[in-house]
């Protein structure tokens, strides 16, 4: 049984009254409150009085990586590489081009006005890579199977004695400029060292086989490691020293080369030399990449100096792809005449020379940026790897052959 419903007094307004009172107002004042002349303009700015102007709520950048440099232009990560635009600290190096020759155990070093070897370096036993320190300051020599870094001095182009570091397939350094990151490719291993001494802090095993190449998040937070001979991607957390995430690639038989983020830091780009193209990844996510196919043994990754264009160099069938990153498309295709293995390699500090290493050919590469043109073909050592044009733009290193920022 239900109990007595309550009668409310007349000095109570029931609810169905206060809301019809409440309405009955509110239409009455909403004329006013919304009421404009006909050139559309409010009574009360007739007036002469405006009305209070709403607050403006800036998204702020994400904080970065502590003790990383702060980004330029939160649009374009590469702002910092404009043509000439060059560090105080390397304004007084030669320009020159360093080749890595795997197989002859020597550095190449070209002059790029007279396109010409003008020395040849001794090194360690299989050099990989050569690679700018952070602060600019030193070449290292990624000796593989040496197990040595060898030091060069940018300045004098004088080699200096060698450290010992394990494994050395290729070498980064993180944002902050605190550790450098050792690709130990058959060791199965990132190992975090001092960016300076090149002391051991931390050693990270893998479960992938062939860390090779690598690049950072916008904020320096994480980056994407391709694992070459698993067809694997792997995701670390910079400061936590961690693998995050890992997956395996959406397509038998890959073998993931260079890594690349895009300008605005929203996707990485990498190259898969079995699967002929580029895979676009959403690093935040981590989730499935899709494959945009460029040609035959797509291996290296490098961006215009006006952050508009990326080069991807095609060593299974001698061509390099030009990538639009606003069209989100390719837009070009350069063949090396007479043919040829363009590797690895980087950008002129001017940016109108694109310069790769001829992996198999025992040369190096120099193609004109705004043509496509092969500039010159230079001889140099067995087994050119991965080369370093230095000096270039940027504030600091990231490492591999020079990823500035």
């Amino acid at each position: 049984m239900h109990p007595t419903p309550r009668t409310p007094t007349p000095r109570t307004p029931t609810r169905r009254t206060r809301v019809l009172v409440a309405a009955g107002v509110l239409a009455a004042l909403a004329p006013l409150a919304s009421c404009a002349d006909a050139s559309g303009q409010h009574k009360d700015e007739a007036l002469g009085s405006k009305p209070a102007a709403a607050p403006v709520h800036k998204k702020a950048p994400p904080p970065g990586l502590p003790g990383m440099p702060p980004v330029l232009d939160p649009h374009d990560v590469y702002a910092a590489d404009r043509p000439n635009r060059l560090s105080p600290v390397v304004k007084g190096f030669p320009s020159r081009v360093y080749v890595p020759n795997t197989n002859s155990n020597t550095v190449s070093v070209i002059d790029p006005k007279t396109y010409k070897v003008i020395e040849t370096i001794p090194v360690g036993n299989q050099p990989q890579h050569v690679v700018p320190s952070w602060d600019l300051k030193t070449l290292w020599v990624n000796n593989d199977k040496g197990n040595t870094l060898t030091p060069i001095d940018p300045r004098t182009g004088k080699a200096g004695p060698t450290v010992d570091v394990h494994d050395p397939y290729n070498l980064y350094f993180t944002p902050d400029g605190k550790h450098a990151v050792v690709m130990a490719s058959l060791d199965r291993e990132l190992v975090f060292r001092d960016a300076h001494t090149m002391k051991r802090v931390k050693t990270v095993p893998v479960s992938c086989y062939g860390v090779n190449h690598a690049d950072f998040s916008a904020d320096g937070r994480y980056f994407i490691v391709s694992c070459e001979f698993s067809g694997e991607l792997l995701k670390v957390d910079t400061a936590a020293m961690k693998v995050v995430g890992q997956e395996k690639l959406p397509y038998d038989g890959s073998m993931p080369q260079d890594v690349k983020i895009s300008p605005d830091g929203k996707r990485f780009y990498i190259a898969d030399m079995e699967a002929d193209g580029v895979w676009i990844l959403d690093g935040d996510k981590f989730t499935r990449p899709t494959l945009l196919p460029t040609g035959k043994g797509a291996h290296g990754l490098y961006v215009s100096r006006d952050s508009r264009e990326m080069y991807i160099s095609n060593r299974g069938e001698g061509s390099v792809s030009v990538f639009d990153f606003r069209a989100n498309k390719l837009t070009k295709k350069w063949h090396l005449p007479d043919g040829g293995s363009p590797d690895m390699g980087g950008v002129s500090a001017d940016g109108k020379v694109l310069w790769l290493s001829g992996r198999y050919n025992s040369e190096v590469y120099a193609i004109d940026t705004r043509t496509g043109e092969q500039l010159a073909r230079i001889k140099v050592g067995s087994g050119p790897h991965g080369l370093a044009v230095y000096p270039q733009p940027g504030r600091y290193s990231l490492g591999h052959t020079g990823v500035f920022r």
